[in-house]
């Protein structure tokens, strides 16, 4: 397959994804390009960490957590 064909698939497959899995893989592609994709980081937070940070992906990806800019804004507006 040539590089042309790979990326055309590429783009075809990516191209379908939903939003939350979109962003998934934006964060993948650019943690594997820039040499990121290290798990050391992960391994070094204790299983109660990764648990809470998995908890709050599914939270984030079933709708049920709130807005990044809505909680920077409440927060600046309650302590500004």
């Amino acid at each position: 397959m040539s590089t042309a064909e790979l990326k055309l698939k590429l783009f075809r497959e990516i191209d379908t994804l939903e939003k939350s899995k979109l962003e998934q893989i934006y964060g993948l592609v650019l943690n594997f390009i820039n040499k990121d994709n290290d798990t050391e980081e992960w391994n070094a937070l204790t299983t109660t960490q990764q648990k809470g940070l998995l908890d709050a992906i599914d939270e984030m990806n079933s709708s049920d957590g709130m807005d990044h800019k809505k909680v920077m804004e409440k927060y600046k507006n309650k302590y500004a």
